[in-house]
């Protein structure tokens, strides 16, 4: 098996990491929801070796992402755990997480709110207190739209190409999202600007002292 590889991985997981490091230098175990090609995990995990840093995805790409950790070697990868947001007959993760691997002190994940499904995406919301400590973190990085508008040509044309594809998915209103995260006791304490007219949003469960 060739492994998979992802060019728009490899440009934006730098300035990606600039934002990790400012928020996740006190967090010590971070759950990636839908981990892709796997080249993520192993940046982050390099540059930031205080983290263990667990993979996820659907069950199907949990080879690809594996032949990367593997490759790398690195201490703090552990192997992918095969995971998906359902929404029927309740919300929740599938397969179900061990417990031994709970609570995550922070979960991130990556160009996955406009390819699942909106159910899935309430789902995801909605299994996230099942699953995270408190003070924790959850931090979601893509293309958002802001009231209703998109933030350029591009996204709009990629958001049509999405919608030919596969008409459940799409660009999500970052409205629509925020509520999401609220309603589970999440409060935004960030929103960068990223390259390629993407965002990267910071959710905080609870205060910190």
């Amino acid at each position: 098996m060739e492994k998979p590889f992802s060019p728009s991985c490899e440009r934006n997981r730098d300035p990606i990491l600039d934002v990790l490091r400012c928020h996740l230098g006190c967090m010590r175990h971070v759950l990636e929801i839908g981990s892709g090609t796997g080249q993520h995990a192993v940046h982050f995990a390099s540059a930031m070796p205080w983290l263990t840093w667990q993979t996820s995805d659907a069950a199907g790409n949990l080879a690809g992402i594996a032949q990367w950790l593997d490759e790398a070697g690195l201490s703090n990868t552990p192997p992918p755990l095969a995971l998906q947001a359902a929404a029927e007959p309740a919300p929740h993760f599938t397969p179900a997480l061990r417990r031994d691997l709970l609570p995550f002190d922070a979960v991130f994940t990556a160009n996955t709110l406009h390819i699942m499904g909106w159910p899935e995406v309430q789902a995801l919301f909605a299994s996230l207190p099942g699953i995270l400590a408190e003070k924790s973190l959850v931090i979601a990085y893509g293309p958002f739209n802001q009231g209703g508008d998109f933030s350029s040509t591009s996204n709009r044309e990629f958001d049509d190409s999405l919608r030919a594809r596969d008409s459940r998915s799409g660009i999500r209103d970052v409205e629509a999202v925020e509520a999401l995260a609220a309603g589970i006791g999440l409060q935004r304490i960030d929103d960068v600007a990223m390259p390629a007219n993407n965002r990267m949003l910071v959710w905080r469960r609870g205060q910190r002292d």
